[in-house]
């Protein structure tokens, strides 16, 4: 269930930087004095874990990492495509781990990807759980512009994954989508009701493979919707 050249192209652990001073227009939140966003391809395979690479640092574990965002993959196709869409603007020439990705995928529909799909990669079987957010400290790290509202209309943000078997990877490593759930929410639509088309509330509890986090949020929306028709129904029956 995936191309002929379904491949990892990279696999790459963090090189942990100062964080970057915020960008002007960005707003500000409480981020830790260092980062791990700047990751970096090595040659040897690496042993993924239950909570993520071995060798890999996450610093912001308030927002990053944990089961449900063990491992974060990217498709190259992307970093390519964000290389000439902002090629007068960037600071630095993108390629593998340039978008903080452990894995940098080729072959590999990602966007589109089913909540829930199994990848095996490598040794390890890796299940996509959800989009991922960009933050103030990514922003800073390409120094561009409006990057966290660019990056989320682009719908390119890569996928989160959970760890269902742990294994070695390694760059060359075949990429094999095992299964895909009949729910069929996608990343790309998951992306869009949490950045806020609620109409889609009902689609994420389909998924039950989504964090639980999400599911909350799904409800919530729901919630305050009933209230708010109750609300108009009775204005209408006065």
């Amino acid at each position: 269930m995936a191309a002929a050249n379904s491949r990892v192209v990279a696999v790459n652990l963090a090189h942990v930087i100062d964080t970057p001073p915020v960008r002007p227009g960005t707003r500000p939140n409480k981020k830790p004095a260092k980062t791990g966003i700047d990751k970096r391809p090595v040659v040897h395979p690496v042993m993924v874990g239950r909570l993520g690479l071995a060798g890999d640092t996450i610093c912001d574990t308030r927002n990053h990492g944990g089961l449900d965002q063990a491992v974060y993959a990217y498709a190259i196709e992307d970093t390519e495509w964000w290389q000439r869409e902002l090629a007068g603007e960037l600071s630095l020439q993108l390629g593998p781990g340039s978008l903080g990705e452990n894995l940098t995928l080729r072959g590999v529909e990602v966007t589109n990807a089913v909540i829930g799909e199994r990848w095996q990669v490598g040794g390890a079987i890796l299940q996509v759980t959800a989009p991922r957010m960009p933050c103030s400290t990514f922003a800073s790290y390409w120094d561009v512009d409006r990057l966290v509202k660019r990056f989320t209309r682009s719908g390119r943000v890569g996928a989160y994954l959970r760890v269902l078997a742990e294994g070695e990877v390694a760059a060359g490593d075949e990429v094999l989508v095992l299964d895909r759930p009949a729910h069929g929410l996608t990343l790309a639509q998951t992306l869009r009701a949490l950045t806020g088309d609620r109409s889609l509330a009902p689609k994420l509890l389909s998924a039950p493979e989504l964090p639980e986090d999400v599911h909350r949020s799904a409800r919530k929306w729901l919630a305050a919707a009933e209230r708010a028709a109750e609300r108009a129904a009775e204005r209408t029956g006065r």
